[in-house]
């Protein structure tokens, strides 16, 4: 396939992204979704990486469909499936013919104290948070260069401090950040990578932080609230429209968390 990346329609101040082609992980739901409304909303072509949320990707690629005509699709893949990773860079050029934009945004997450903590776990949690955005990113990198894109990894706050009963989950997310770094050293000057690093802004659905537990943690920002799923796509959209001089930077989105830590 020729890939043709010199012609680019006029930019329009309310579509910086229009043109551009964005892949995020774990696109179906939650934070995944809402920064590809964000992106989609200022221009992007989007593509919806699902596991297991067929349901969800659908939905939401029907209602980005409804508002611009074919500029969104959705693929399945398990991403501890390294070898077939490939294809979802693959199917981005086969759809939308480049990719600027990757988003590293699945994840997995739960806790594994010391003394409970297997071989599974490990492999689990730093496939999903770590090895699987290294070999995707690598994947992608040779389209990002010719589109001098952007990868942006969701990483978190407890990747930079700790997070009692959460060792593994902390471990790859250091792991990520210093890969946020080490790509962009690796990748540049074409690619930049950055990440996100969330705070308190959606709480997990498997009940692990109580009200009381809840509140203790919003009472320790310095905003004194929880932030939101847009805060992060908000954050997702700068980075790919308004910091072409940024790279190899850490954002936290976390309400001053880490600094009252």
């Amino acid at each position: 396939m020729s890939l043709d990346f010199s012609l680019q329609p006029p930019v329009r101040p309310d579509q910086p992204l229009a043109g551009k082609v964005a892949l995020i992980t774990g696109g179906a739901r939650r934070v995944g979704a809402e920064i590809a409304r964000v992106l989609h909303g200022a221009g992007a072509d989007i593509i919806v990486h699902y596991q297991n949320s067929a349901h969800e990707a659908d939905a939401l690629v029907q209602s980005l469909e409804q508002k611009r005509a074919g500029s969104a699709a959705s693929v399945r893949a398990n991403l501890l499936e390294t070898a077939r990773l490939g294809e979802l860079v693959s199917f981005a050029l086969q759809r939308f013919s480049r990719l600027d934009i990757l988003v590293n945004n699945a994840s997995t997450f739960y806790p594994t104290p010391v003394g409970e903590i297997t071989e599974n776990h490990w492999d689990d949690l730093l496939g999903s948070n770590l090895k699987a955005p290294l070999f995707l990113s690598q994947a992608a990198a040779p389209a990002l260069r010719l589109s001098k894109g952007l990868i942006l990894n969701i990483v978190d706050i407890h990747g930079m401090r700790p997070l009692r009963r959460y060792p593994v989950y902390g471990v790859a997310k250091a792991g990520l950040i210093m890969l946020t770094r080490s790509l962009a050293r690796e990748l540049g000057p074409q690619v930049r990578v950055n990440a996100i690093a969330p705070g308190p802004v959606m709480w997990p659905h498997d009940g692990v932080a109580d009200a009381a537990l809840q509140q203790k943690i919003v009472g320790r920002t310095l905003l004194k609230r929880t932030g939101s799923a847009l805060d992060i796509a908000r954050t997702a959209l700068f980075f790919a429209a308004d910091a072409p001089y940024i790279t190899g930077q850490i954002m936290p989105v976390d309400g001053g968390r880490s600094v009252a830590w």
